[in-house]
């Protein structure tokens, strides 16, 4: 092999070299060319920001509470036949009613308060 051959096969590598550099930073381009144009679609596609006189007002009698009280279930029906889903109330509070007492539950005094507390328990 001679030095003239040798020097045409290095001149070879560096310019596959440099394309493959050329070839990455065009992806890079194209790729970061690609987010800024579907960033800019998706927040023009985006519904507009509620004005101020669009905004949520309180109402006239000021702000809405939270109304704690105890409910009791309905009883079950008792029959002979097994009842379907639609034969029995409705789910959350159409299946209840207030409790006649609404002070909240307490344990009861030496009670261990839950299932493997590490407590003595009732005796």
């Amino acid at each position: 092999m001679n030095t003239m051959q040798t020097a045409d096969l290095a001149a070879g590598r560096g310019a596959l070299g440099a394309g493959l550099v050329v070839a990455g930073i065009v992806v890079l381009a194209l790729l970061i060319g690609m987010f800024l144009f579907g960033s800019r679609r998706v927040r023009n596609d985006d519904s507009r920001r509620p004005r101020p006189e669009e905004q949520p007002r309180m109402p006239e009698g000021g702000p809405v509470r939270e109304v704690r009280e105890h409910r009791e279930p309905e009883e079950m029906p008792r029959t002979d036949e097994r009842l379907t889903p639609h034969e029995l109330k409705g789910h959350g509070n159409a299946g209840t009613r207030t409790s006649a007492a609404q002070e909240r539950p307490r344990w009861d005094e030496g009670g261990s308060g839950g299932f493997g507390s590490g407590g003595p328990g009732a005796h």
